[in-house]
């Protein structure tokens, strides 16, 4: 059935702190992944690795980028909840200005989390990114007053496979942290996404 996935992160850390500086959080739905790097800092700024392939296959999925995207978003917007079917596609995100809510919503038929939804904040202070696989609808929310958002894909966007999962579905039941309370800023194409019962599954 739809909504919150439940159970708590189960930490997963790289026995070498200097060789592999990342630490790797399945999330209550166990196939995304946060992913809390390492930070090494002093008088001068800070240095941190973001992404290894050979511990992110490890630890994520054994799976190859072949696309990055950087968007920049003010306080309110909410940007999804996208995904393409066919060519589905992996995303690994992050923030590097700014605070979002990011989410990820089980598209997997055959899932025993299917409908479920899993949210994470990720910021430029914490640093922490997010793996969301193929499968997932994904989308996020800006808390702060700007956000700057990059992430990496394991394919190219295809826009005759995009969809969009309407972001307030009471059936999923997504719990956004809306400044304020009040309605999120929309895109045309998300103000008419689709219910979770009639949208396109895996």
């Amino acid at each position: 059935m739809p909504g919150r996935a439940t159970g708590s992160h189960f930490p997963i850390r790289a026995r070498d702190p200097i060789l592999t500086p990342m630490e790797y959080q399945p999330t209550s739905i166990p196939d995304v992944v946060l992913c809390i790097p390492q930070v090494f800092g002093d008088e001068r700024g800070f240095f941190l690795e973001t992404f290894r392939a050979e511990e992110f296959e490890k630890h994520c999925a054994p799976l190859k980028f072949v696309q990055d995207n950087h968007s920049k978003s003010t306080q309110g917007i909410l940007r999804g909840l996208h995904y393409q079917n066919p060519r589905p596609q992996g995303k690994l995100v992050r923030v590097v200005e700014g605070e979002v809510f990011d989410v990820a919503v089980d598209m997997r038929k055959d899932s025993p989390t299917f409908g479920k939804w899993v949210g994470e904040t990720l910021s430029a202070e914490n640093k922490h990114m997010l793996w969301v696989p193929p499968g997932f609808a994904h989308g996020f929310y800006v808390t702060s007053p700007t956000a700057e958002f990059v992430y990496k894909c394991t394919d190219y966007y295809a826009p005759e496979n995009d969809h969009s999962l309407l972001w307030n579905d009471p059936d999923v039941g997504i719990e956004w942290p809306l400044v304020n309370g009040q309605p999120p800023i929309l895109s045309g194409k998300d103000e008419a996404g689709k219910r979770f019962h009639e949208a396109s599954t895996f």
